[in-house]
């Protein structure tokens, strides 16, 4: 099978300007120089600053993934785990802690646990769905090697996300030495990643997609900035959504498209007026609500810890139908995503996030696995 057309406009998912900045470009221009300034305070804007900021850009990044999972009844039934078990699921959880937290934090401490966890997981799933993405339509996908490497070097940022969240959350126990040690690790995992990048670069003669360098680069510049203040994770939130938003608007923009092309800009504006007028309400209404209304019933304490477990519930089921939906390997996502680029035939590997083929092997092991089939053939 043929690797899909190398070109700007073929190798990218809304334009190569609008792909470099949203998957991690505007994060490296804005993140490294505050690093590298040396500042503590790395927040710089107000709670009211933040609060517009993250219902502007962070929860349409959650109500997306919503709309492509709740779009049909048809999706409904044929992902009941993402779009009726697991909400019901945490919905009874969270019901249980908030009556609960009157007594003990407990239930509300280990949800927040399980939440800062999966975000790990799915921040560094992210960044490596970015750069199997880009290198698959650049047509210089990974092997097996390589993505065992930079895929190892990301998870050993997992494991520091992990343990930086229990240790700034002060549960009681003293982490302070793991986390510097594993603090540490990211320069191994830095390491990994640089080496499977080289040896892709060896094999295939040509340098990796600028883009996928830059989601591999911004993960890393986005830890530091964690490190340096636990308080910006709040950029690192808006620049994850920023990352993911321009993939489920390019689905919409396609299947539109196919659908009804003459009405196409029209029903664009308005998918993204739904999605930031959605995003206000469950930001500002929602919680507000939901807090009168519990701390009428239960007292303050739970009232005032009610909008901490929605976004809670709203993050753990966005990482889990974000897991659902995402899957290259199934041919109609690859049709609702590629379409644009005429890529929709693509295989794909189901351990990874991103769509994948395997290579042509080149350079002297392309020569003795070419050799070997002949020797195959001929007994």
């Amino acid at each position: 099978m043929s690797a899909p057309a190398s070109s700007p406009s073929r190798s990218s998912i809304i334009s190569p300007w609008v792909d470099a900045l949203a998957i991690g470009g505007l994060s490296l221009l804005l993140f490294v120089p505050l690093i590298l300034s040396g500042r503590k305070d790395l927040i710089l804007v107000s709670p009211g600053a933040q609060a517009a900021i993250a219902a502007l850009v962070n929860m349409p990044h959650v109500l997306a993934s919503y709309r492509m999972v709740y779009r049909s009844k048809e999706m409904i039934l044929r992902h009941k785990w993402a779009s009726i078990y697991i909400p019901l699921i945490l919905g009874l959880y969270i019901a249980v802690a908030i009556w609960q937290s009157q007594y003990s934090p407990a239930m509300v401490t280990v949800l927040l646990a399980v939440s800062s966890s999966y975000l790990a997981w799915h921040y560094t799933g992210q960044a490596w769905g970015m750069m199997a993405t880009y290198a698959y339509l650049d047509g210089n996908p990974f092997d097996a090697t390589e993505r065992r490497l930079i895929r190892g070097g990301l998870r050993i940022l997992l494991a520091w996300h992990v343990i930086w969240f229990l240790h700034y959350a002060d549960l009681g126990f003293d982490l302070a030495l793991i986390y510097q040690i594993v603090t540490w690790l990211t320069l191994v995992g830095l390491g990994l990643g640089a080496f499977g990048l080289h040896l892709q670069r060896k094999r295939t003669g040509r340098f990796p997609p600028l883009k996928a360098l830059i989601a591999w680069g911004a993960i890393f510049a986005w830890y530091a900035l964690m490190a340096r203040d636990p308080r910006a994770i709040f950029w690192v939130q808006i620049a994850h959504a920023l990352q993911y938003l321009i993939f489920p608007i390019r689905v919409e923009i396609n299947r539109t498209a196919k659908a009804k092309a003459t009405h196409l800009w029209r029903h664009m504006a308005f998918y993204l007026g739904i999605l930031l007028v959605a995003s206000w309400f469950v930001s500002h209404q929602l919680p507000a609500a939901a807090m009168s209304m519990i701390a009428r019933a239960l007292g303050d304490q739970p009232g005032q810890i009610t909008p901490m477990m929605i976004l809670a519930f709203l993050n753990i089921h966005h990482y889990f139908t974000d897991g659902v939906i995402w899957k290259i390997s199934n041919p109609e996502v690859r049709q609702d995503l590629f379409a644009h680029v005429g890529r929709t035939d693509g295989q794909a590997d189901r351990r990874t996030d991103g769509p994948t083929e395997k290579p042509a092997p080149s350079g002297a092991r392309g020569q003795a696995e070419t050799r070997k089939k002949k020797k195959r053939r001929s007994t």
